[in-house]
């Protein structure tokens, strides 16, 4: 028996070091008082890698063949019945019409109605408010004038017999140095010198005034300079309210002839003035009526009989005071524009029996096309040229993308590849039911936010040029606009983190549609003006399915991503809301486990932080990493708040260890429940790797020395695998260094940091970061935050005074 015993242990030594060097996976099933394991042979294990790899590489060509052939059947679907004598081509044959027929010219009706729905004169209609603000400005303008005339009245001041009313002009407007010199040199009757000849003006005022002086009495002559005075008063009194109201519409000329005019010719003048803007009104000025057009309007209008001293000031007067007042009527020209429209007649072909359609070696046109396809002669077959190139074209792009999608975001699997190719197909469909409002907003919204801008606007891109060749159709000023509202959603939606901020988006991706739409109308167009109220209502329009496809994509975004198991930034953000029932449950359930967690998750967060990593994947990975501990709370010491230890009434290191494994198991079985996404549960089993439960393997060889039986530390190892990405490898460092950083008291933050390195070094000799994608000198720079945060979480507050703590009320005592 002792020696069937000693061989039966050699054996498993052999077998259990064959495994160790094979890493082979096994498991512990305590059945009652036995233990089970399963071992699986290099052999079974190369094969099922082999199946495995197969099986994904068969799939991914199946689904590489099915894109291609359902993109290249819906791209080329306008080959499948494509008539060979289309217009343009050259007719083989001479082809007469069978039989009597009429048939309508869809296409060229159609082109009718656009060009005269676009060509249309604009309806204008009097804008009574602008109207009667330039009626009520020219009327104040007149009025202030009137004001200033009648400040500077009476006007002639003197008897124009004994005083010319030249030379009262003059009298008013010299300065007042001028007058005394005037005045003092008639007083005294000098002669006339050579100055006064010069001027001829001052010669007569002089000599007006000398005859007067002659002719009457000294009181008489002083009377007749006070009133010189008081005239040069009221007129200088006018002259500073004219600067202070600052009409620039006059020269200093023109006021002086304003304000020197006689009563009778200034009614005449402004009786003209106001009849020439009442007819100028009434007719309408447009808006962008060029200057010298109304300028001449102007002068036509005016009373052939206005004086000629006031002719040009009232023109100024006119000009300054008229504006546009006839605005364009959209309402009413959009119903003439329809009712236009409407009035084309259909185009009909007719042609008797008999009769050529079209003659050998003629090029076929519109017209002969119509009656070809209507008798059914245009031949209409497949056309194997065309499919031909739309498979290169779709081949191309497919491959296009796959390359650019190796740079930018090469986790792709291959539900993903089912997705991107399902909303791909979705946009030629469109145009092959002749839906005139394609869905390239709502792709780059949903493959945004799936996965990435860059790969969203690789794809918009990609599909514009598919659509492009897919349909002749197809309105281009629409695919434009559409393919920019497709661009913006694709560029931003990846960069949002809310759903009303995308629903916000959306509203952006509406008006930009709708804006280019608009604006690519009205560039090509000649007469952009004409064609505003016919494109306007359909810019506003394909504006709204801008807006509606956003909400489109909004909806089915919760669907498509529990469907493909897509995590996008907004679906993290929503599963590390703690109040979500299974991390309620956590709470409830395993409170010490819960407090870890978030231990853990402000640590890891940090560092992903830190290292430019998916900040909310990480959030959310660590916040659901141990949940599989509340199957049995209390076999974890964080919950067991100082109670009896579970495992010391147990005392058996490898029951103990299958129950500390065995929360990776059950958390996955949770996770799969739960509905949580792959992305999450891989954090499940990738952030204990295959670690060592060194407690319970230490345990163990104490036992097995005493009992002489072999130890093997893989029945101690966690199943694996190890961390496959950088945010599950940061997991797995904050989770090893949580429960180290929270038993150190009172200690510098260089020895915990020394502590933590050694727990980085320990993991990484360990090759449990082999495959996460973290660089070893990444690891210094992950210590320093997890101390950062320690710290933050650890800092110290005041120490209250005994007699602070004791202190009560007073009740105002």
């Amino acid at each position: 028996m002792k020696s069937l015993s000693l061989l039966t242990e050699q054996l498993e030594a052999w077998r259990h070091k064959h495994q160790n060097r094979c890493n082979l996976n096994f498991w512990w099933r305590a059945k009652a008082s036995n233990k089970q394991l399963t071992v699986v042979s290099p052999q079974q294990l190369s094969q099922q890698r082999t199946i495995r790899r197969r099986h994904r590489q068969r799939n991914a060509l199946v689904i590489l063949l099915v894109s291609l052939i359902s993109l290249t059947s819906v791209v080329g679907y306008r080959f499948y019945n494509q008539p060979q004598l289309a217009v343009g081509t050259i007719a083989p044959v001479k082809i007469e019409a069978p039989h009597d027929g009429q048939f309508e010219d869809q296409k060229t009706t159609t082109e009718k109605r656009k060009e005269v729905q676009t060509g249309i004169v604009p309806i204008l209609r009097n804008n009574q408010v602008v109207t009667g603000q330039i009626k009520l400005n020219l009327a104040k303008y007149l009025e202030y004038i009137e004001q200033i005339r009648q400040l500077s009245a009476p006007f002639p001041f003197l008897d124009p017999q004994k005083i010319s009313t030249e030379s009262q002009h003059y009298l008013r407007s010299i300065s007042e140095a001028e007058l005394d010199t005037i005045l003092k040199f008639v007083e005294n009757k000098q002669p006339f010198t050579k100055s006064l000849q010069v001027n001829p003006e001052l010669t007569k005022v002089v000599t007006e005034l000398q005859s007067y002086a002659d002719n009457h009495s000294l009181e008489e002559f002083e009377a007749l300079a006070a009133k010189i005075t008081l005239a040069r008063y009221r007129y200088a009194q006018a002259w500073k309210k004219l600067e202070a109201k600052q009409i620039n519409q006059f020269n200093e000329q023109e006021i002086n002839t304003l304000i020197n005019l006689n009563n009778s010719v200034w009614a005449t003048t402004k009786t003209s003035i106001m009849q020439a803007a009442e007819r100028i009104l009434t007719q309408g000025i447009p808006p962008g009526m060029p200057s010298n057009l109304l300028e001449e309007a102007v002068n036509i209008q005016l009373n052939p009989e206005i004086p000629p001293q006031t002719a040009h000031l009232a023109s100024n007067l006119l000009l300054s005071v008229l504006q546009p007042n006839l605005e364009h009527d959209r309402e009413a020209t959009k119903t003439m524009a329809e009712k236009a429209a409407l009035a084309i007649e259909p185009v009909v072909v007719e042609i008797k029996q008999g009769e050529v359609i079209v003659d050998r070696g003629e090029t076929i046109t519109q017209a002969d096309f119509v009656l070809l396809d209507g008798f059914g002669l245009s031949r209409r077959t497949t056309n194997w040229t065309g499919l031909k190139i739309s498979a290169i074209l779709v081949t191309t792009s497919v491959f296009t993308f796959l390359l650019i999608q190796q740079r930018i975001h090469r986790s792709l699997r291959q539900r993903d590849y089912v997705l991107l190719c399902l909303l791909s197909l979705s946009s030629p469909i469109m145009v092959i039911l002749n839906v005139p409002y394609n869905n390239l907003p709502a792709i780059g919204l949903l493959v945004s936010s799936f996965y990435s801008p860059a790969l969203a606007i690789c794809q918009i891109s990609l599909l514009t040029g598919l659509l492009t060749f897919s349909s002749t159709s197809i309105s281009w000023e629409y695919l434009l606009a559409s393919t920019a509202g497709g661009l913006l959603a694709a560029a931003i939606a990846g960069k949002l983190r809310s759903r009303e901020a995308l629903a916000r988006l959306g509203i952006i991706v509406g008006l930009t549609q709708g804006g280019v739409y608009l604006f690519t109308n009205l560039i090509v167009s000649a007469t952009p003006t004409t064609i505003w109220s016919v494109v306007l209502p359909g810019a506003i329009f394909y504006g709204l399915t801008g807006v509606a496809w956003s909400v489109v994509a909004l909806g089915i975004s919760p669907f498509l991503e529990r469907l493909f198991d897509v995590v996008t930034p907004i679906r993290l953000a929503e599963l590390s809301n703690p109040n979500l029932p299974l991390l309620k449950r956590l709470a409830t359930e395993a409170p010490g486990t819960f407090q870890h967690t978030m231990f853990v998750a402000s640590l890891a967060e940090a560092a992903a932080r830190e290292l430019n990593c998916n900040v909310e994947l990480i959030r959310a990975g660590t916040l659901y990493h141990d949940i599989g501990k509340m199957h049995d709370p209390l076999g974890f010491i964080e919950n067991q708040m100082g109670g009896p230890n579970k495992h010391d009434e147990i005392d058996d290191p490898w029951l103990s260890a299958e129950i500390i494994k065995k929360h990776v198991t059950e958390g996955l079985i949770m996770a799969r429940k739960y509905g949580l996404p792959k992305a999450i549960r891989d954090f499940i089993p990738e952030h204990q790797g295959t670690l060592l439960i060194s407690y319970f393997y230490y345990q163990a060889k104490q036992i097995a020395e005493r009992q002489s039986t072999i130890v093997y530390e893989s029945d101690f190892r966690y199943d694996g695998p190890v961390p496959q990405s950088r945010e599950a490898g940061i997991t797995m460092l904050a989770d090893g260094c949580e429960a180290a950083l929270r038993s150190l008291k009172d200690v510098t933050p260089e020895q915990a940091l020394s502590m933590i390195k050694k727990i980085f070094k320990a993991r990484w000799q360990d090759q449990q970061l082999v495959d996460s994608g973290l660089k070893y000198e990444e690891l210094p720079v992950i210590a320093e935050v997890f101390i950062r945060v320690w710290q933050q979480f650890n800092h110290k507050r005041i120490v209250y005074p005994k007699g602070a703590l004791d202190a009560r009320p007073s009740n105002g005592k």
